[in-house]
């Protein structure tokens, strides 16, 4: 049922397309943005444009980044023998939240699925096994979600790093299973960070 004219059919439409956004929950956002001054909107969607263009993956960790090398790749302060490797760039950022990880990252940007279609081939698990092979690494932390993508990712990780030597572990409980990193409170990530455990 059209609530709308055609355009605002249009924008809650698109809005209700992002992850995370219902109909409601659209509309409410429609409403807001054609209530603001054109300057703001039109900021908005240059930002949104300029995002789009310009930000791409560190070469590195394939975070998400505008610079070649992401600002904690190339931190000279960060441990760079500990390697996080977590699912995706809003997993990384819940951590940074804790401010108490002082190592480096590696986003796979995915987790095997076989259900999805998703193999080790499609996320950047051989891009790992290059950096475990040029850099000075003791440890690779393996935080994935506690899903079974994740646990299935995690375990394909583990079996590919312990002929190298590299300590590997997992982060401790106190994640949920079948939670998301990205909805965790810091409390809880930082007493799964710290309880970890060798695979």
């Amino acid at each position: 049922m059209n609530l709308y004219s055609g355009k605002m059919n249009k924008l809650v439409e698109e809005l209700s397309s992002l992850p995370g956004i219902g109909s409601k929950s659209a509309g409410r956002l429609a409403d807001y943005l054609i209530r603001q001054p054109s300057q703001r909107v039109k900021a908005l969607c240059d930002s949104i444009l300029d995002a789009r263009e310009n930000v791409h993956f560190c070469r590195i960790c394939y975070t998400l980044t505008d610079s070649d090398i992401c600002p904690i790749c190339s931190n000279e302060s960060r441990d760079r023998s500990t390697i996080m490797v977590v699912e995706d760039t809003r997993d990384l950022a819940a951590y940074e939240k804790t401010g108490k990880y002082n190592g480096v990252y590696h986003v796979l940007q995915g987790a095997i699925s076989p259900m999805m279609g998703v193999g080790p081939a499609d996320i950047r698990l051989k891009e790992l096994m290059t950096r475990l092979q040029s850099d000075d690494i003791k440890e690779v932390i393996i935080a994935t979600n506690s899903s079974l993508e994740g646990e299935t990712t995690a375990m394909y990780i583990s079996k590919l790093i312990k002929p190298t030597g590299i300590k590997v572990t997992r982060i401790a409980s106190g994640v949920p299973v079948g939670g998301d990193l990205e909805n965790i409170d810091e409390i809880t990530l930082l007493r799964a960070l710290e309880g970890r455990i060798s695979l």
